[in-house]
Parts: C-alpha cells; structure tokens; sequence
C-alpha cells in the first residue's frame, strides 16, 4: 500500500463517493487537515455526513464544504463561529447530531476498534480458516 502521495488529489483519488461518512480531525481550527479538505471540495463530492468536533467558520476549516453544500449532516460537538452552519441547519438544508465533545471523541474511537476488528477477522477469516476458505482458488 502507498503511503505517500505528492498531493492531496492524489491520496484520495478512487476513495470519495457521494453520500459517504467522512472524520475530519483537528480542534476548531487547530491541526484540521487543510489540503484534503480543499481537496474533497474540489472532488465535488456530495452528500457527505461529516463526523468532526465542529464545522470551521466561514470561509475556512469545514466551513469550505458547508460554502458548496457538499456536507448533508454533521455529526459535531460544537457548531461554533459558524453562521453559515446555522443558516443551513435553520433553513432544513444541513441535519446536525450533537454529542457531548466526550461521547464523540468515544464514539470515534468505538468506530474505529470495531472497524479494526473487523478488517483483522475479514483477513484471517479469509485468509488463513480453511472451512470458510473452501473452494478458493490459490495463488
């Protein structure tokens, strides 16, 4: 697996579909991965439901993708500075999931153990119990 890339296009070139779950990190403004949010707002992705402690402000952070209606729901902690956000939530354009900053920071690290469990069961599941691997063909 390739784990560098010479730009944000291409790390995420084959992976944005419209209508997918996306967790953008960072605090407010602090540490938000910049390059791949402009990225996926250039991709024109759709529909997206946004998982992150809160949307940016205007103009900056998240805020980008709420500018172009990329994001359909935002599953935060905070909405913050950001007016748009709320014109959008108000106007029944933008659904919203408040979780306390605790219950969501645990509810991303749940998701993130069970999707590691089962990426971990799925590989030796399917690579290595010979019952569930029956009439595979090798390699």
């Amino acid at each position: 697996m390739k784990k560098v890339y010479p730009d944000a296009k291409s790390a995420l070139a084959g992976l944005l579909k419209d209508g997918m779950l996306i967790h953008a990190g960072g605090f407010g403004l602090c540490g938000i991965p910049e390059t791949l949010i402009l990225a996926i707002r250039d991709s024109g992705v759709k529909n997206l439901t946004v998982v992150s402690n809160n949307a940016g402000v205007d103009g900056a952070g998240l805020g980008l993708l709420l500018e172009t209606k990329q994001i359909k729901k935002m599953i935060s902690s905070y909405v913050g500075e950001n007016k748009l956000f709320a014109q959008q939530y108000l106007g029944g354009e933008l659904e919203i999931e408040f979780n306390p900053q605790g219950t969501l920071a645990e509810r991303i690290r749940a998701g993130g153990a069970v999707g590691s469990l089962l990426l971990i069961f799925q590989h030796h599941a399917l690579a290595s119990t010979p019952w569930l691997n029956r009439g595979a063909k090798k390699n």
